[in-house]
């Protein structure tokens, strides 16, 4: 923790010696977040446990927004173990913008509050979400252009990726009243050598997500599907890579959706619940593996930045592409967090 202040602190006078005479305004930001979870594992075939784990979380943040001129913005947020978050500038050059650095890709869709595993919100069990990666973007009022930086993975071959193009990701949002909505696509493509062969591994994915408000009420959602997610870096439970099977390559199918719904009683009591589900499936596999998460929880304000979050969720892996059953668990617990 020591070194994570120390890091913080050094950035900041860094980028404060570098920019104090042309930014105008920092607005510094940061919370702590601390789990308290109680978690009942079954594992088939083995011994169920139960146990529990007091942890601070990893998306604890300090950070801070920057804004030079009306044209030019920029923004850090570093994480726990000094970990960089989001390390960003935006310039506006009047019929658009272009991004320069690491924060959350065009395929990002955040619904969920999901609290448990470290603010998890669903990813690996639906969630459409590849997180934050160092890219190049364009936007264009709701539309966005990004070339991000690519994904490979040798397979478990032990070979060797060759890669000639960035991954491509594109979006598009917008609202319409109490509606709305976003739409968004990517193709990552590399090619592996492997076993004195040659394998073209090619991933796409689109999804579409949505949020409706009926006054204190809200209901969102998403859906997605693709190929080779693994490979693209989609977040899943199941296995979502292809496979090298001989002199061919095996694609993977993937498929998942999230949908969450919440009422906030008053400024500090809001509940919300959700359900997640997604599935990968190989070529010649004997099913599908897929996995499924819910849960049910409220947001308690106890003050001005002082937050509680009670949840009580599973975490269900289903059956793996074989058939054969996997882990289940059942958790309950707390997050505490302070902003700041």
């Amino acid at each position: 923790m020591k070194q994570f202040i120390l890091g913080i602190a050094a950035l900041a006078m860094v980028l404060t010696a570098a920019m104090n005479a042309a930014a105008s305004e920092w607005n510094f930001y940061g919370n702590a977040r601390i789990g308290t979870f109680y978690e009942d594992t079954e594992i088939p075939g083995g011994t169920d446990t139960t146990s529990f784990s007091e942890y601070l979380h990893g998306n604890s943040r300090v950070g801070a927004k920057v804004k030079v001129s009306d044209q030019l913005r920029a923004r850090f947020e570093y994480g726990t173990g000094v970990n960089v978050r989001q390390l960003w500038g935006e310039w506006n050059f009047g019929g658009g913008s272009l991004l320069v650095g690491q924060t959350y890709t065009p395929l990002y869709m955040g619904y969920s509050s999901q609290v448990w595993d470290g603010d998890n919100g669903l990813e690996n069990y639906g969630a459409c979400s590849v997180s934050r990666r160092p890219m190049l973007q364009l936007r264009f009022g709701g539309l966005k252009i990004a070339a991000v930086q690519p994904a490979s993975d040798d397979l478990g071959t032990g070979g060797t990726e060759e890669i000639s193009m960035p991954k491509m990701e594109i979006s598009f949002s917008s609202k319409l009243n109490n509606l709305s909505y976003e739409i968004a696509g990517g193709y990552n493509s590399y090619e592996l050598g492997a076993g004195g062969l040659s394998y073209d591994v090619d991933s796409w994915v689109i999804g579409l997500g949505a949020e409706v408000k009926f006054g204190a009420a809200y209901l969102a959602g998403n859906v997605y599907t693709g190929e080779n997610l693994g490979a693209y870096g989609v977040k899943t439970t199941s296995d979502a890579d292809p496979v090298v099977s001989g002199t061919t390559l095996l694609d993977n199918s993937g498929f998942g959706f999230i949908l969450v719904g919440g009422y906030k009683f008053n400024d500090m009591v809001t509940v919300e619940g959700g359900y997640g589900y997604e599935e990968s499936e190989l070529d010649n596999a004997v099913q599908e593996d897929d996995s499924t998460s819910y849960y049910i929880q409220a947001k308690l304000t106890l003050a001005p930045g002082v937050y509680i979050t009670p949840e009580i969720g599973i975490a269900d892996h289903g059956q793996d592409s074989n058939g054969v059953e996997e882990e289940e668990t059942v958790y309950y617990g707390c997050k505490w967090q302070i902003s700041f």
